[in-house]
Parts: C-alpha cells; structure tokens; sequence
C-alpha cells in the first residue's frame, strides 16, 4: 500500500494546514456570539433562559464546536507531513498531542448536547425540579469547560513543539517558529492560571494567540511555494 504521506508534496501539506487552519475561525463564533452571549457565569437560571430562547444559535454553536475539532485532526496530519523532513519522531509527537486535544475536546462536547437534552425534556422539570435541573445544567456546562480546559494544555504543548520544529526546519522563517512557541507558552499559562493564580488578570496573554495567525497567513501565502529542493540544506 502506497503510504499518502510520503507520496504528498511538502507544499500540498502547508496548502491543507493553511485552509484547515482557516476553517478552524468557527470556533470563536461558537466561543464569543454563541456561549459567550448565552452563558451567564455564576447564573445558571439566565444561562437556561438564554438557551431555550435561542436554542437554534446554540444548536449552531454546538455544530461549529465539532466542525473545529474536526479540523484539527486534519491540520495535526497536513503538519506532521509538513515538518516531518525536520524531524520525523517529534513531529509525529506533536501531531498526537493535537489529536488527543481534538479527542478531548469532541467528547467534551457531548456535555453541550446533554444540556440541550435536560432543557429539551420538559418531564425533567416534574423529576428533578426547575431550581435542581437549572443547576445540573450549570454544573454540565462547567464539565464542558473543565474538558477542554484539559485538551488545552495538551494544544498548549503541541504549538510549543511544533514552534520548534518550525523553528529548525529550514524552509520555514525562524520567526514563525518563535512566534508559535510563544503562542504555546501563552495558552500554557492560561490554562493553569485558574489553578496557579485565579486572582491574577492575564487577560492581556491573549496577545501571544497571534501567532497562529502568523503561521496560517504564510501556509496559505507562501506555503504552497515549498519546494523539496529547499530540504536540500536541512540538518539531519
């Protein structure tokens, strides 16, 4: 059997990474206009209230969630194709931590369809009650959350490591790899500092993020233009 990996061209990767990258811009629709509007933090009664008024736009949400993680396994293979001359181990590490993260992530959730089947069944107010089911709605929210809080950590080290491997490839500016390991380094400290520093405002972190950005741009700008000629010069 013919391996596809081996047979696609390291410009075919940075195309696929690039667009599945680009695909992955659902997920702050489902982030910010979609949970961010409907859930109430600390009120699970408003955050019940505002998702049986807009139960299509959180069914949608739900949808762009998935749609993302599915992305992500694409975009874990096209970079493990693209940074695999660099170093073919690391590289295949790197794309399995993104894919667990993407495997954490889609069972996390199956909490957002839970909470859609709770509110959807109106014989679950007679059995738990409107105060109790609200509150079992909240804490099936917060199980999502805590899911793909988990899978971040595991992104968090994946950009790291693929920053590096960026960094060292040869064909890729440097920049780009530092950027990335920044980016890495960002979401790393985000995601602890629930745990760390929960009084600390790091709201500003959120500056690192760009990187990603940086990354796709030049995948769907310059990517396509790799050539094999380019590994010429690569260290082993």
């Amino acid at each position: 059997m013919l391996n596809p990996v081996s047979k696609t061209s390291l410009s075919v990767f940075a195309l696929i990474a690039g667009l599945g990258i680009l695909c992955m811009a659902t997920s702050p629709f489902a982030e910010f206009m979609v949970y961010g509007k409907l859930v109430v933090a600390g009120n699970p009664t408003e955050t019940c209230k505002n998702i049986l008024a807009h139960e299509t736009l959180f069914k949608a949400g739900i949808l762009s969630y998935v749609f993302n993680f599915i992305c992500d396994i694409v975009v874990a293979w096209a970079l493990y194709g693209l940074l695999k001359p660099v170093n073919e181990s690391l590289s295949l590490l790197t794309a399995w931590f993104q894919l667990v993260y993407a495997t954490i992530s889609l069972v996390a959730v199956i909490n957002l369809v839970t909470v859609l089947r709770l509110l959807d069944n109106a014989g679950n107010i007679k059995v738990f009650g409107t105060a109790q089911l609200y509150t079992q709605v909240g804490l099936t929210l917060h199980a999502f959350r805590d899911g793909w809080s988990l899978g971040f950590f595991l992104f968090a080290i994946n950009l790291m490591f693929r920053g590096f491997l960026v960094f060292k490839s040869g064909y890729i500016p440097k920049i780009v790899g530092i950027l990335l390991m920044i980016a890495g380094l960002g979401y790393f400290i985000n995601t602890l500092q629930p745990f760390l520093f929960p009084n600390v405002n790091i709201d500003y972190i959120t500056i690192t993020y760009f990187g990603e950005l940086v990354f796709m741009f030049w995948l769907l700008i310059r990517g396509w233009r790799i050539k094999e000629s380019n590994l010429d010069g690569l260290s082993k």
